[in-house]
């Protein structure tokens, strides 16, 4: 059993191999290269108010998490994956932190916050955000710590105004990171659910710091809106009204669609759903009342991003929060009562972690047969396949024995495995023979000396990639840039406009292809390609 006083420490060094370990072992996404050029840029053009995307406005997110990015990612001339992703890192550290320390409050052990805490630095998605150039790990995380005070602020009687300011605080980090998005997906069911489980006490006493906390907090997280709204009212506007249009146009999915939620958490996903089973555990659990809140501010969450139309999956972050501290009681009562239970309620952990650790034990026999393993690989292939064949044999020992303590921190350990010594194996997937990076093509327009454009492009990845603002000429429009000399891609397909630029000779000419991925397998993307022209004006 781990001691209380080492509870901080291990979960530092956990959160420390999960989310800050081969940060760069993935290659850059679409949401990434779009939030790392408006970095980029802010540096480069100096746009760190009037935010811009290949240097077209963008107001669609607000810019603290741009700006942490662009600091950091400047450090190195924003070569530098590992930078770049190292804010969203310390947001994870931010958020998983603040969450254990607020979970004993609810009068729970330390023991079980513990828990709680590793089940959400573990869960799916998570991870991915975490270890991600996307802005949602940063409102949730920000708002977290907005809770944790606030809580304090309801909960004490002395400095209300010093709790009330320091939530304002994050409040405003949040709303200035992603919106109202954690305002009404994580903080307004925490209220609810706070309300019908402990209910609100002594409120006429702190009618006026909360009247404090919304005002500095609105303050801080709307200010930089009012002023883009003043600066640049017609591109706010339009942006404005694409925005609010989407919500109710854009990916609609029905009302059930995110009621697969528990999914989301990844190796948690059947312990999540068994917690979810509120009339079977209510009883089992040490702390009714914690249990009954963690359980309302999962389904309220749920419920609230439900009645909203536009739906992605990636909006179900902020549910893994509650619902890690959910699966905690579950955690919590296989750990006191596992060697008790009666066979039909066993089957349920044996069969989870009996999958999980199956796949620990076929991966060295899988790996060797689906990796295309050469030189430093074959020591991460090794060190991954003898720390999963161990945790699986813990895992299976421990079920044996009946001892689930030992089972879940194996199955901690298995995910640490995995980012730890896992992920720079993805490299040996990915093998296109055909690769071609855009950084090429920008090496080659400044030894050349000429002007880049896109027909019809605006690919956020090749455009982060080329390292600077490739102008658009928009489809079926034929501008001519008017110089001597200028370069242009185009979609494969689009290959035959060169032909119309007819003042034009062609004096060199490329392919470019950003596929990662061999062109035989999944997840090959024709958007990644371009032809490339270098045209010369005809005397």
């Amino acid at each position: 059993m781990i001691t209380k006083e080492r509870h901080s420490y291990y979960l530092l060094i956990i959160i420390g191999l999960i989310f800050f370990v081969n940060l760069d072992a993935i290659y850059v996404n679409i949401m990434e290269a779009r939030n790392f050029i408006t970095a980029r840029e802010m540096i480069n053009l100096n746009n760190w108010l009037l935010t811009t995307l290949n240097d077209v406005p963008r107001y669609q997110k607000p810019p603290l998490p741009t700006w942490l990015t662009a600091l950091f990612g400047n450090l190195a001339n924003f070569k530098s994956l590992i930078l770049l992703r190292l804010p969203a890192a310390l947001c994870s550290l931010l958020l998983i932190f603040g969450f254990y320390k607020i979970l004993p409050k609810f009068k729970i052990s330390t023991e079980q916050s513990f828990q709680a805490a590793l089940i959400l630095a573990t869960s799916f998605y998570i991870i991915f955000s975490g270890r991600n150039g996307q802005w949602d790990i940063f409102t949730h995380a920000f708002m977290m710590i907005c809770i944790y005070y606030l809580w304090k602020f309801f909960n004490n009687d002395n400095k209300l105004y010093v709790h009330a300011i320091l939530a304002a605080l994050f409040f405003g980090f949040s709303f200035l990171s992603k919106g109202p998005v954690s305002l009404y997906a994580l903080l307004l069911p925490f209220i609810i659910s706070y309300g019908i489980v402990y209910k609100y006490q002594n409120f006429k006493k702190r009618w006026l710091p909360l009247i404090s906390f919304l005002l500095i907090g609105l303050l801080i997280g709307g200010w930089w809106f009012i002023y883009v709204r003043l600066a640049d009212p017609a591109a706010f506007l339009k942006i404005a009204e694409k925005e609010t249009t989407n919500w109710g146009n854009y990916n609609i999915r029905p009302w059930y669609y995110y009621w697969s939620f528990f999914t989301q958490s990844g190796i948690w996903t059947i312990p999540s759903l068994v917690a979810l089973l509120y009339p079977y555990l209510k009883n089992k659990v040490t702390n009714k009342k914690a249990y009954l809140f963690s359980f309302l501010w999962t389904i309220i969450s749920v419920i609230l991003l439900s009645v909203i139309p536009e739906k992605k999956s990636r909006y179900l972050l902020p549910v893994l929060i509650p619902m890690a501290f959910n699966t905690s009681f579950y955690v919590e009562y296989l750990i006191r009562k596992f060697k008790e239970l009666p066979s039909k309620e066993k089957w349920v952990v044996y069969f989870n972690h009996g999958l999980i650790a199956l796949i620990g034990l076929a991966f060295p026999i899988a790996g060797y047969f689906v990796l295309d393993i050469e030189g430093v690989y074959w020591i991460y292939f090794l060190l991954t396949s003898v720390g999963l064949v161990v945790a699986a044999l813990v895992m299976f020992l421990n079920l044996k024995k009946q001892i689930y303590t030992k089972v879940f921190y194996a199955t901690i350990g298995f995910v640490c495995i995995i980012i730890s010594f896992g992920l720079p194996l993805v490299d040996t997937l990915l093998n296109n023979p055909k690769f071609h990076n855009f950084n090429e093509l920008h090496a080659f327009a400044e030894k050349e000396n000429f002007k880049l454009y896109d027909y019809g492009g605006k690919t956020p990845e090749i455009i982060w990639e080329y390292g600077e603002p490739i102008p658009t000429i928009q489809k079926d429009s034929l501008y001519t840039p008017n110089i001597e000399r200028f370069g242009i891609i185009m979609a494969e397909k689009d290959s035959s406009i060169v032909e119309k630029f007819t003042n034009y000779k062609i004096i060199a000419s490329d392919r470019y292809d950003l596929n990662y991925v061999n062109p035989e397998k999944g997840g090959y993307k024709s958007r990644l390609i371009r032809k490339f022209y270098l045209l010369q004006k005809e005397n």
